[in-house]
């Protein structure tokens, strides 16, 4: 790239993709962590211009229209910001990355939850996997605790720039910043009356779940006679144990008397020995 096509700019290539349209969930990753080797580990065989992307990240220097429109520009332009973004997926679960979050999460930068009922509780920007190109990214309510497709679609931004444990490693450090209140649930009425068997209800998924585990009048018999002779075998093994005990019982002081027998007769054998003599 020559000195003639790039523009010198303070705050350098970071500040300037950041403040790109659409790139509001995005905070600026400190040049030091990038620096930092053991930052980088496991990143350079997904990119074949992994060097050059990485010196592009750390420029001091913003491109230009000119270099916006050469194809050879582009193309490493393109593996920069897919190396940015799976830098930015480790530097928001720094805590000096979470605190740039947590500024952006109460300015409302990552917008309101698109359910009604959540009363526009802030959300988190959530990938639904660490790789790549799977999907973009999403967002999560920590109301309702559900994952939704972002009001403004961002077309260049992947879900693996933000990863899928971010909302949850932040709400753990920043617990303050939990709901009090649990999300409020619709419940479909007519006139007053709740509405049941509505297809699509939740009272639906529920009945169509219990359904699983209801039987029909001749299995709940055939329970009812497995359970009643259950308990009758129960009964009577109960019973053939206390009619052992006591036989054992009996037979033990059948023989303590008989051996009392024996050791009286002993006794007074001996005294009638003692009196012929």
């Amino acid at each position: 790239m020559s000195q003639s096509n790039i523009s010198v700019n303070e705050n350098g290539w970071i500040k300037w993709y950041c403040n790109l349209e659409d790139h509001h969930f995005f905070c600026e990753i400190d040049e030091f962590f990038i620096a930092d080797q053991f930052n980088l580990y496991g990143l350079k065989q997904l990119f074949d211009h992994f060097e050059e992307a990485l010196q592009m990240i750390l420029s001091p220097n913003t491109p230009t229209d000119e270099d916006l429109e050469d194809d050879q520009f582009l193309e490493l332009y393109n593996e920069a910001s897919e190396l940015y973004g799976l830098l930015h997926a480790r530097f928001i679960i720094t805590p000096q990355g979470l605190t740039l979050m947590k500024s952006k999460y109460l300015q409302g930068r990552f917008g309101v939850c698109p359910r009604v009922l959540c009363d526009r509780q802030n959300v988190l920007p959530i990938g639904l996997s660490h790789d790549l190109r799977t999907s973009r990214v999403k967002i999560f309510c920590p109301r309702c605790q559900d994952v939704y497709s972002p009001k403004k679609q961002m077309s260049d931004v992947d879900g693996s720039f933000f990863g899928s444990v971010f909302p949850h490693i932040f709400l753990s450090v920043f617990s303050e910043l939990n709901p009090t209140q649990p999300a409020n649930e619709y419940v479909s009425k007519i006139f007053g009356f709740k509405v049941h068997k509505k297809k699509g209800s939740k009272f639906q998924i529920q009945q169509n779940q219990t359904e699983m585990y209801y039987y029909a009048e001749d299995h709940i018999k055939r329970l009812s006679q497995i359970q009643t002779s259950q308990q009758q075998q129960q009964q009577q093994s109960q019973q053939q144990q206390q009619q052992s005990q006591q036989k054992q019982s009996q037979k033990n002081d059948d023989e303590a008397e008989k051996k009392q027998k024996e050791a009286l007769n002993a006794i007074q054998k001996l005294q009638k020995q003692k009196q012929k003599k």
